[in-house]
């Protein structure tokens, strides 16, 4: 796991000085190495820095930038191939050698035999750059589901780009500043991290699935253009035992291969079945692997998971480690923490996961396998409700619809009421679909927004409703699933991820997010995804059985890093207050009705919501970071 940056300059290139400033804003992501080289290409200098979290080949056979031996490519990297021993065999089988046992030669190697069409072969997380001094092209990827990160910038014949906005800042010519689209986003829809914009203003992000191509002889780059496309054809050549046998299957060789490292491994577990079932398949594969799991503890026993927790850890034989924490603890680390993630979050959770990763950093621990990815890919959540009842009556199947609300209804924490709002939502287009919202006050500008002042400044009031072109398939769940992986959902939670761990250089792996088994779990009939007793990932739950302790497997609640937010707040509100009173120079906030809100809910004279927290994290970012 790795930092990354560099850029093409038609004139000048920034001077040694910026070019380590810009490598000491990624020291986190790798404290092991670091590496700089320049390369004449027609026109233009490209540069490109690397610095190295030493996790397969330890040896500095694996330092980047790293070239072929004809010196025609040059690669950096930052991620894990998974399944390197597997293509390493396949590229030697065709004439190739190699000189070190890293999985980032491999990967050069790849590029050189098969171009962009190696990507479809890769089992890993990457964001890896490939300067091609013949082409003259520098190509930029970031892998399907955008685990690790990419940001670029283009100014006129400039081109420059990282894994992390600050090391940007330390390359870029012009100054910052803040994209106010956004900040709108976050602060009144709390939507963030699902769209190319960054929070900064002329800053991009390479989404999800993407490559884009810089020429060399002109500086300037291609749109960016999907290299995967996810498919929600429905399959049906299998029955539900053998889908389950081939779920199975799929998911030990993930575990297996997540598995390869040559530094400490471990994982972080939240008492639920996703990260449960990383931790038993990791003992089902390896009897005698050590294994330490990290976990947060909440003091409420209402949002409790200890109890889940040790029963996992009692299966599988593991040294656990666990944290609590308190909001003085929050308080003090709270600009850190932002720092880490460099833009904007939408809750506090966020902090507890960003506490086990520090807990695994301080037991020797540089990487875990998460549960990440399992809810979008598996029909988890609350089981799509909406989409469900849609995709049966585009079927005309209405019955089932009906016998489906009402099973669904009876599991903790649903309703029928709730059902019958997400299918009418499901089943409201255009005009319709304006009218629900405005009827549930979601189309209401806060009172602490200057809607003049907005306009004004050209920003668009309201967050235009995301359609995949999939619905029309009648399989609405799996085409809302796709749209959650690579788009609304999963990039902010992987995003989350991402930054806390390399916060403490730890590398943090998705075994659930590959492309063989998602694209397995999209070709599913929606029925074994949820059943139609309402129960979520149906099919997983199945595969297993045997691997899993039941009543881990088989609850029917789940809380997740879920801390007492309104009560930090609330213990906090003296802080809090001080930090909003700040002039943190929002043109269309009007500070004086928001700290009132904000007193009127620490007075218990208004409602408590995430927004409370929304505030707090902009102001604080914009102090910490923005400016």
């Amino acid at each position: 796991m790795c930092g990354i940056l560099g850029g093409v300059w038609r004139g000048a290139s920034p001077s040694a000085s910026q070019f380590d400033k810009a490598l000491e804003a990624l020291r986190f992501r790798g404290p092991n190495d670091s590496g700089i080289e320049r390369f004449e290409c027609g026109p233009s200098q490209v540069v490109l820095g690397h610095t190295r979290l030493s996790i397969i080949d330890l040896s500095s056979a694996g330092h980047q930038p790293m070239d072929t031996p004809d010196g025609r490519y040059s690669i950096i990297f930052n991620g894990e191939i998974y399944n390197y021993l597997e293509l390493r065999s396949e590229l030697k089988a065709l004439g190739h050698t190699f000189s070190s046992d890293s999985d980032t030669e491999v990967l050069l190697v790849a590029w050189r035999q098969w171009g962009a069409e190696c990507l479809q072969k890769l089992v890993g997380m990457f964001a890896f750059v490939v300067l091609d001094k013949a082409a003259l092209t520098l190509t930029c990827v970031r892998d399907a589901f955008g685990i690790k990160p990419f940001f670029y910038t283009q100014e006129q014949e400039t081109f420059v780009f990282a894994s992390e906005i600050p090391a940007i800042k330390s390359l870029k010519r012009g100054k910052l500043t803040v994209n106010w689209q956004r900040s709108y986003d976050y602060l009144v829809h709390g939507e963030y991290d699902s769209r190319a914009e960054s929070f900064i203003e002329g800053i991009a992000q390479l989404q999800a699935g993407h490559l884009l191509q810089v020429d060399l002889t002109t500086g300037k780059h291609t749109e960016p253009r999907k290299w995967w496309i996810p498919s929600v054809a429905e399959r049906t050549d299998l029955n539900f035992g053998q889908a389950v046998e081939l779920v199975r299957e799929r998911f030990l060789d993930s575990i297996r291969l997540h598995l390869r490292s040559d530094v400490a491994i471990g994982a972080a577990l939240s008492g639920g079945v996703d990260s449960s079932a990383v931790v038993c398949a990791m003992r089902y594969l390896e009897p005698d692997l050590p294994i330490n799991t990290f976990s947060f503890i909440a003091a409420d026993s209402r949002v409790n998971e200890e109890k889940w927790i040790d029963i996992v850890n009692q299966h599988v034989g593991a040294k656990a480690h666990k944290v609590s924490i308190t909001a003085d603890e929050l308080v003090r680390d709270i600009d850190t923490l932002i720092r880490a993630q460099g833009e904007p979050f939408g809750s506090m959770s966020i902090y507890a996961q960003y506490r086990v990763y520090q807990l695994a950093k301080e037991n020797g621990v540089t990487v875990t396998l998460d549960g990440q990815g399992a809810d979008e890919a598996h029909g988890g959540y609350t089981g799509f409700p909406g989409e469900r009842i849609r995709s049966l009556l585009d079927r005309g199947h209405f019955g089932e619809a009906a016998t489906f609300l009402a099973n669904w209804a009876k599991w903790p924490g649903r309703s029928v009421k709730t059902g019958l709002r997400a299918a009418l939502a499901e089943l409201s287009t255009g005009l319709s679909h304006e009218m629900m919202r405005a009827l549930a006050g979601m189309n209401q500008v806060p009172d602490w927004i200057r809607s003049d002042v907005a306009k004004d400044m050209g920003i668009v009031g309201r967050i235009e409703r995301y359609r995949s072109g999939h619905e029309a398939s009648g399989r609405r769940v799996v085409a809302q699933m796709s749209n959650m992986l690579t788009r609304h959902g999963l990039p902010a939670l992987l995003r989350h991820g991402d930054r806390n761990s390399m916060r403490f250089s730890v590398e943090s792996r998705v075994p659930f997010l590959t492309l063989d088994q998602v694209e397995l779990m999209l070709s599913m009939p929606e029925r074994f995804l949820v059943s139609p007793s309402g129960e979520t990932k149906h099919l997983f739950r199945a595969a297993m059985k045997g691997i899993v302790p039941d009543e881990v497997l088989f609850r029917k609640d789940k809380i997740g890093f879920e801390p007492p937010e309104k009560e930090w707040i609330l213990s906090i509100a003296g802080q809090a207050r001080a930090w909003l009173s700040e002039d943190m120079q929002i043109p269309f906030v009007r500070s004086d009705m928001l700290l009132a809100q904000f007193d009127d809910v620490i007075a218990g004279r208004r409602a408590f919501s995430w927004q409370v927290w929304r505030w707090i994290n902009f102001y604080r970012w914009k102090a910490c970071v923005a400016d």
